[in-house]
């Protein structure tokens, strides 16, 4: 246990260890998405949020720090490789607008493995927020690496996090990892804005009856336990399944994320560093 000099003193610690932005990026509101662990759809919903903010006429932007499993850039198509310049290095533009920095923008090719020990890649995250020059964004979503170990432990401490999304399938809903991910939000003084459930359901396109693929929902049930007021249901979708596939997820229809949005624009601006 520790008193409330020392609990004192460790938030002062963390607070130290926040990084400056490049000079030249302004961002107004940052929040992270995250998952107890990886395949639940974590880059999904950063994609889907960024798209609404993107048209609600907000200027968006998705920081990729899940360095080893870099999605996103395939969700919108992307493929044009970076370029430094004498001022740093500039995010890409999806065909919406949303800037995007993500290691496979890097890669000489996109299927080529990173094979690299933990201080370098996570290293390369808190890059992608320090060097990269963002502009003026009114909100970044963060691509968190999955877990609760080192690397997502320093995006935690280095970033100016607004608060977080946690992500999860029905099945993970009903054991312990949801919980590690939000007692880890908890000890690390960070607001949770809402939990996702990600396949939470199949609609019959000829009944509309509702499936539960994977059991019975227990979403509402954890957000009682730990008072959050933001929930959201993604259904098993292929259509926007193949829209990801196809590089054309802008393009998707469906507004399970919007309310969770909307109580996003209540947060305050992050103060310039």
């Amino acid at each position: 246990m520790t008193n409330g000099k020392d609990s004192c003193a460790g938030q002062t610690q963390q607070t130290s260890m926040l990084k400056n932005s490049h000079p030249l990026s302004h961002v107004k509101k940052v929040i992270g998405v995250v998952s107890g662990k990886g395949g639940v759809g974590k880059s999904l919903v950063t994609s889907l949020l960024a798209i609404h903010a993107q048209r609600k006429g907000f200027h968006s932007a998705i920081l990729d720090a899940d360095i080893t499993g870099p999605s996103i850039p395939k969700a919108f198509g992307l493929h044009e490789k970076l370029k430094p310049t004498p001022f740093g290095l500039y995010p890409v533009k999806t065909k919406t607008g949303i800037s995007v920095m993500s290691l496979n923008l890097l890669l000489t090719n996109e299927t080529d493995p990173v094979i690299w020990r933990g201080p370098v890649i996570t290293s390369t995250a808190t890059q992608f927020w320090t060097d990269v020059i963002w502009g003026d964004v009114d909100y970044m979503f963060v691509d968190m690496p999955p877990g609760t170990g080192d690397i997502a432990l320093t995006m935690f401490q280095s970033l100016p996090l607004s608060g977080i999304v946690i992500v999860a399938s029905p099945q993970e809903l009903v054991g312990m990892i949801v919980e590690k991910a939000l007692n880890m939000a908890t000890i690390m003084e960070i607001p949770v804005l809402g939990l996702v459930e990600n396949m939470s359901y199949f609609q019959c396109s000829d009944c509309g009856k509702r499936i539960n693929v994977f059991g019975k929902s227990h979403i509402d049930a954890i957000a009682e336990k730990f008072s959050i007021k933001n929930v959201a249901k993604i259904p098993l979708d292929s259509a926007l399944a193949t829209a990801c596939d196809e590089g054309m997820i802008e393009l998707f229809n469906g507004d399970w994320l919007q309310k969770l949005f909307n109580s996003f624009e209540a947060l305050p601006d992050r103060e310039e560093d």
